[in-house]
């Protein structure tokens, strides 16, 4: 394709947590059928990981029921046996041993590991479930940093300028992966976790294994290569910070190598960020949550962004026809099921608060904003750097009325042609990247990033090859009468930060008989930064809580195999009731049920 803001014109990164994609049929016969995701929770036991270990059982010890042939633990026996007395000075001799012995190893050990404890599960660091990596898998491995910051960070990029150029922001947190060889398998890394999943809701061809990230020369390495995984003929990875690290308003800086060549199509390498209360890829917990920003109680909150009669606002049921929506053959801007956890949930209802001065709701969700998605097009390299939301303006149109809401910064810069689809509207600018900053293109490396300001006073700025390319503020997400909805924040959620890399038909055209394998992605780091005296870092805020709901459903955010929120178990479903509405007829007095929408099956 010729025009740079024609590379990007189906799929996000929001798609990975989105509703099912449709089938995609590879072009070649090397590539195996695909099965879905509720294919593959019958077919495959729940309980074996990638390789095919017993997931269950791995750490489990085999030992607990082998008896040893007549020790005195077990031989009754030598339960009557006399015992021989000892001297009392050497019982005396021996006990003052132990107890040198113990102060000894509690002075240079035991202190250590006591105040080790201590940091480590602090309220500051205390991003997983109850504290740094509490869920049970605590990394055992020697000179695993937990300081937020690297040390390997020059102090030179302690602070820098805003975007702008209006403040001072403060580094926050780091990481420089100098350390080779770093292991980010479920537990092993304080920070960051390596999925074992297919990432089924864009229908990409790989498999995302732990076994494809690494850290070398430097450098994170995630590998996409043609290795036979799980019925998939292809093999890359994604690592993310999900309820580990997570960090609300700021800027995020990711200096990055692309992988292949900047001439030839077919990678989907991503950076981006998403709402701890979404999962990305553990589709319970994103249905009705991703991708939505909004704390208003209206039609905005409803399946397919209508009213209960299914009948208006007519906006909404006509400027989504769109030659993005034509695959779904309609002209509807909204197939999504509607905000779970919105302003207009009932009293009482399951919901992760908190509540208003007014005793309701605040609306929740998992928003995204991201970093770059990187594709090809006309042979020429580029990146669309975007924020999804919904619900959705009429005709997924930004708000621009004086021309300044949005704004580009760079010659190549422009809004992109693809502005959303009934899963979401993207507010995405596209932007020809450093052709050099490629794996098989000059090896060079490029800064990408954004700043953002959350609230409904705030903006998104978007950085690429260390420069402005774009900006949008709270105004392009004014109220649109059109579709009856009111305005929207930049996102308020604390936000965990995703690295992947691809292979795709659903995001564009793969030139397969010139794709080269291995494709490589390098992260020369990723640091984040914050207004100086304004951090808000974690992923459990006070004013936007998440880890007590996330407990309460865990299984949504650690089983992948559960598709959507409530449904059946043939379904793929979690089997929760839906947070009632009080804007569908009969309101909060409706029994529970398992679906979204005004009648729904109970």
């Amino acid at each position: 394709m010729s025009a740079p803001n024609e590379f990007l014109e189906t799929g996000s990164a929001a798609s990975f947590g989105a509703t099912t994609a449709s089938q995609i049929s590879p072009p070649l016969s090397k590539i195996s059928p695909q099965t879905s995701a509720s294919e593959k929770a019958s077919s495959d036991s729940p309980y074996l990981d990638s390789e095919g270990h017993n997931a269950k059982s791995q750490h489990g010890m085999p030992f607990a029921d082998f008896v040893i042939e007549n020790d005195d633990l077990h031989d009754y026996e030598s339960q009557t046996r006399v015992k021989r007395h000892l001297d009392p000075r050497v019982v005396l001799d021996l006990s003052t041993m132990a107890i040198v012995i113990a102060a000894v190893i509690t002075l240079f050990l035991g202190y250590p590991l006591i105040e080790f404890g201590h940091l480590a599960n602090g309220k500051k660091d205390g991003f997983n479930l109850g504290g740094t990596n509490a869920s049970g898998q605590v990394p055992n491995l020697a000179n695993v940093r937990m300081a937020l910051i690297d040390p390997d960070t020059p102090q030179s990029v302690y602070t820098k300028p805003s975007v702008d150029g209006s403040h001072t922001m403060q580094l926050v947190f780091s990481d420089e992966f100098n350390t080779d060889g770093r292991s980010f398998y479920p537990g092993d890394d304080p920070f960051w976790t390596a999925v074992d999943l297919w990432p089924w809701p864009t229908g990409d061809y790989e498999w995302y294994s732990p076994k494809a990230v690494t850290t070398s020369r430097g450098n994170l390495v995630i590998t996409a290569d043609q290795v036979q995984t799980n019925n998939l003929n292809f093999r890359s990875g994604q690592i993310t910070t999900w309820n580990q690290f997570c960090f609300t308003g700021g800027y995020i800086e990711v200096r990055i190598q692309l992988p292949g060549s900047s001439s030839v199509s077919g990678w989907w390498p991503a950076v981006w960020t998403m709402g701890n209360l979404g999962r990305a890829n553990y589709g319970a917990s994103t249905q009705g949550t991703w991708p939505y920003a909004y704390d208003a109680c209206d039609v905005g909150t409803l399946k397919n962004q209508t009213n209960p009669d299914g009948l208006s606002p007519i906006g909404a049921l006509t400027s989504g026809n769109t030659v993005f929506n034509a695959k779904y053959d309609t002209s509807s801007i909204s197939w999504q099921p509607g905000q779970r956890l919105s302003a207009c949930t009932c009293p009482g209802e399951d919901h992760p608060g908190p509540k208003d001065s007014s005793g309701n709701f605040v609306g929740r969700s998992a928003p995204e904003i991201d970093v770059i998605e990187a594709q090809v097009g006309g042979g020429i390299g580029g990146v669309s750097q975007s924020g999804q939301w919904m619900p959705a303006n009429y005709g997924y149109q930004l708000i621009n009325t004086t021309g300044t809401e949005y704004q580009f910064f760079q010659p190549s810069a422009q809004l992109n042609s693809y502005q959303g689809n009934v899963l979401q509207q993207s507010a995405s600018g596209v932007v020809n990247t450093l052709q050099t900053a490629y794996q098989y293109s000059g090896g060079d490396f490029s800064v990408y990033g954004f700043e953002y300001k959350a609230g409904y006073d705030g903006y998104i700025h978007w950085i690429s090859n260390g420069q402005r390319s774009w900006s949008l503020n709270s105004g392009a997400l004014a109220a649109d009468p059109r579709v009856n909805i009111s305005r929207r924040p930049v996102p308020q959620e604390p936000m965990y930060i995703l690295i992947n890399l691809a292979l795709s038909s659903g995001f564009g055209d793969i030139d397969w008989a010139n794709l080269q394998f291995p494709g490589k992605m390098l992260i020369d780091y990723v640091r984040v930064y914050q207004p100086q005296g304004q951090t808000n870092i974690g992923c459990d805020p006070d004013d936007f809580p998440t880890q007590a709901y996330i407990n309460r459903h865990i299984q949504a955010y650690t089983n992948p195999n559960l598709t959507i929120w409530g449904g059946t178990e043939a379904q793929g479903g979690y089997q929760q009731n839906w947070p009632r509405n009080r804007l569908y007829p009969n309101g909060c007095s409706n029994p529970p049920s398992k679906y979204p929408g005004a009648n729904p099956a109970a």
